[in-house]
Order: structure tokens, then C-alpha cells, then sequence
């Protein structure tokens, strides 16, 4: 559902100004400047007319900054309280100009927009209704202000337009290919999180952003992950946001592809797979490092390495929760799953103390910083034989690969072959060629084989095979 905030104090003035706009432009001479919209999935053609900046307003319902309204939860309760307000507005122009994964610093991306706007002037209009919310644009109007430009050119929506049709209007300009600058990887997932709650069906969103309905699952599969970590953060005053997050898509992405793979084959195991990555992640290890954080992780590499402190967590299995309404069971984690949660628990209300220095006292922030550090130099630690050991599992894999790409490879040829003689094109010559240097290269891998101890039925066909061939 869209949240209605109702319209600004100067709606009035601004619908006569509005109208007064359209009505010049209708009656001028000359070539009138559109932009066409979906409308209600139907598209529609709006005119485009020039507004002073300072009467226009930023939209407190753009999906752009949804994830980054929680950056300051005292200057959002005034946006939500008041949305029309200098202060509220003042907020809503601060994020438009931050950092998505950290609003306290600047977006480069917001400062080439400025640059782009200073030498080339606005190519596009923004968007805004009759009462002067701007749908589309919000960015472009907080550089152009910066830049002291005195109008903006915008299409206007009709008289009917409401809050549910500015966030519907909004989203599909935004999914436009043309798009400038995309939402930030959170707020997307939060749009199609809200897109599925009010009613479409996962397929028609997927297809809207353009992306397989598999992708969309997964997306929100790690929002629901993210939200359950964001909770589990909670320390005090201290609590770790959406936004912290914002890094993490190939991380979190990669993840999900672990946890549904493992999940074919034990539940329980992908529980435990997926605690152990999830702490990694949360210390900001690379990609690479997340990898081999694999069910075996914690117990075979990680434990010996880890203080007391570290140690300190429950390792009771949870038991079987009933869902109410259903009266059905869930089963609870299992010991180990329930020591790596708690793991994972102590990393992230680390990390929300960290990342919230004024909610807590001196102490509380020095405890977590030496926990913390703690923490990292221990899978550091455990990070350099799991390594190793996948590097040598690699190298074991590396020949039975090999030989699976060369089957497919002669599958292939046969059925080449088959089509290459019903259209009498195979080239015999260079097949017999071709057929001489497998045989040399089976003559040398069979030589290999041999020295294997114990021959299984495949080495023991491949030196029969040649032996028969070489009598």
C-alpha cells in the first residue's frame, strides 16, 4: 500500500500556477515539448513546462532513499511527521546527495550529475504533479539548486493523480532503460518487496525490472535475510540498518546460491552453511575469503582459533516452534547451527555498536572494537588452511573435469558427424587427422592411469582398451 502524505501547504497556488503554465504553453506558437508516461499501464503524453525551483517538492515517498531514511531516525520522525517542512525537506535533499551505503559522505555520483548539469544544462524533465511533488527528478532539482538555476522544466500528471499513481508513475520511469543513475541495491530490493505486498504477482514485477522471476525469489530471499540480521543486531540503543548492507549484493547473491544448493540435501546443513558465510560477511571479507567458509568451516578450521569470549554462546538446540494458526512444527537449529548463529550475533551487535558511537558509552565501544578485532584475526587465522585444502581439492577435481569436457565435446562431434554425412559435407581427411591425436592423447592418458593403485572400472576398460590395441 502507498503511504498517503497528503499535499503541501502551497498546493493551491501551485495548481493555479500549474494550470496558468499549461494554458500559456497550449496557446503559444511553436514546436510544444512532451514526454510520454505509463499511466495507469496505459501510456499517456504530458505537457512540459517551466516551475520555479524553490516551489517544487521532494518527493518523501521516492523509492531512491527509502533504505537511507533510517540514517537518522530523529530527522525521519520529523520527515514523517511533517514531509513539507524545511526540515523534512532539508533531510530528503541531504540524502539525495549522499553516499547510498553511507550517508555521511557525498555521492561522486551526485557531484557528476551536478557537472553534467552545469555544462550541458537539463536534456530530460523531471515529473511533478498538479500540486508540485516532483515524481521524477528529485536528484536533478537538488544539483540544480546547488547550481542556483531559478526554474526546472517538468511534465505534470493530470488532476486525478495520487499517491499511489506518483509511486507507480515513479518506479516505471525509473526501470526505463535511459535511466541516469539506477536505485541503490537495497532500496531495489525494497521495491519489489513492496510491489509483491500489494498484490502483483512475482512474475509481472520481475519482468517490469527486467530480470528473471528466479532473481526476484532471491532478492527477496535476502531481504528477508538482511531484515532477520538487522533485528538480531539489536544492542541497546545501538542497531544496525539496511543501508550498512549496501556492499554486499555479489556477496549475498552467491550466498543464496550456497544456501538453496545445500538445501536440496540437508536443511539443516544450508542453516549451518549459511551462518557460517553470514559471518564473514558481516567482517567484511571478500568474496573470495565467503567462499570457503563452507558446513565444515566453523568446526575444522575456526574453533581452535577462537577466545573464550568468542566461545561464549549457548549451544542448546532451539526447540520446535508452532506456527500459529497453522498448528504445525518447525523444527528448532540444531547445536551447531545454534553456536553459529550466536556467533554471527556477537559480530553484528559488534557491528551496530561500532556503527552507532553516539548510543553508546566509551566502554561499550572499546569492548566491541577488541571483540571484534578478535574476531577477524581468528578467521584470518582459520581463512589460510581452508585455503590450502580447497586449493588441493581443486587440483584433485581439475582431471575429472577435464575428461566431463571432453565427453560433452565428443557427444557433440557425433551428432556433427551425423548431420555432416546426411548433408555429405564431412571433411574425412581431417576427421581421420582428428582421430590419430585421440588416440595418441588416450595412449598418454592411459599411461597415467595405469599407475593408479587401485582401478576402478573406467581406468580398468581405458588399459584393456589398450592393451587389446597395442597386441
Amino acid at each position: 500500500m502507498s503511504t498517503d502524505f497528503g499535499w503541501p501547504p502551497s498546493a493551491d497556488e501551485n495548481r493555479e500556477l500549474v494550470e496558468k503554465r499549461l494554458k500559456e504553453v497550449s496557446a503559444g506558437e511553436g514546436l510544444q515539448e512532451t514526454l510520454t508516461v505509463e499511466w495507469r499501464t496505459q501510456p499517456l503524453v504530458v505537457q512540459v513546462i517551466d516551475m520555479p525551483i524553490d516551489q517544487v517538492y521532494f518527493n518523501p515517498s521516492t523509492h531512491r532513499i527509502r533504505a537511507q531514511r533510517t540514517y537518522d531516525p530523529a530527522r525521519d520522525r520529523l520527515l514523517a511527521a511533517n514531509p513539507w517542512g524545511s526540515e523534512g525537506q532539508e533531510y530528503l535533499d541531504h540524502l539525495l546527495k549522499a553516499l547510498p551505503s553511507n550517508p555521511d559522505k557525498r555521492d561522486v555520483d551526485f557531484d557528476e550529475l551536478k557537472s553534467s548539469l552545469k555544462e550541458y544544462r537539463q536534456n530530460e524533465p523531471g515529473l511533478i504533479t498538479r500540486e508540485g511533488v516532483l515524481v521524477n527528478g528529485n536528484t536533478r532539482v537538488a544539483a540544480l539548486r546547488e547550481l542556483g538555476v531559478r526554474s526546472v522544466r517538468v511534465g505534470v500528471l493530470p488532476e486525478t493523480c495520487t499517491w499511489a499513481d506518483v509511486n507507480a508513475v515513479e518506479l516505471s520511469l525509473q526501470l526505463r532503460h535511459d535511466t541516469r543513475r539506477p536505485y541503490s541495491y537495497i532500496n531495489r530490493l525494497l521495491t519489489i518487496e513492496e510491489q509483491v505486498k500489494s498484490g502483483r504477482p512475482i512474475a509481472e514485477i520481475a519482468k517490469e525490472f527486467r530480470i528473471r522471476t528466479e532473481t526476484a525469489e532471491q532478492d527477496r530471499w535476502v531481504l528477508a535475510t538482511l531484515n532477520d540480521l538487522v533485528s538480531r543486531s539489536k544492542n541497546g540503543l545501538a542497531e544496525l540498518k539496511l543501508m550498512d548492507f549496501e556492499d554486499q549484493q555479489e556477496k549475498l547473491r552467491e550466498l543464496h546460491r550456497a544456501f538453496a544448493k545445500a538445501s536440496r540435501q540437508s536443511p539443516a546443513q544450508a542453516d549451518l552453511l549459511k551462518e557460517n558465510k553470514l559471518a564473514l560477511i558481516v567482517l567484511d571479507f571478500s568474496k573470495t575469503d565467503v567462499r570457503l567458509a563452507d558446513i565444515d568451516f566453523r568446526a575444522r578450521y575456526l574453533q581452535r582459533h577462537l577466545s573464550d569470549e568468542l566461545k561464549l554462546v549457548p549451544a542448546q538446540p532451539q526447540e520446535a516452534r508452532v506456527i500459529p494458526g497453522l498448528n504445525r512444527a518447525v523444527r528448532g537449529d540444531s547445536p551447531q547451527v545454534a553456536e553459529a548463529k550466536e556467533f554471527t550475533n556477537l559480530l553484528l551487535r559488534a557491528k551496530a555498536v561500532e556503527r552507532a558511537p553516539g548510543a553508546v558509552t566509551a566502554e561499550q565501544s572499546g569492548q566491541a572494537a577488541a571483540l571484534w578485532k578478535q574476531a577477524r584475526e581468528a578467521v584470518e587465522e582459520a581463512l589460510v588452511p581452508a585455503g590450502k585444502d580447497a586449493r588441493v581439492r581443486k587440483r584433485k577435481q581439475a582431471a575429472p573435469d577435464r575428461l566431463q569436457d571432453a565427453v560433452q565435446s565428443i557427444d557433440q562431434c557425433v551428432t556433427d558427424m551425423t548431420l555432416a554425412r546426411a548433408s555429405r559435407n564431412l571433411d574425412e581427411e581431417s576427421l581421420d587427422e582428428a582421430l590419430l591425436s585421440l588416440k595418441s592423447s588416450l595412449l598418454k592418458l592411459a599411461r597415467e592411469a595405469a599407475r593408479i593403485e587401485e582401478h576402478g572400472e573406467g581406468v580398468a576398460w581405458l588399459l584393456a582398451a589398450v592393451r587389446q590395441e597395442q597386441a
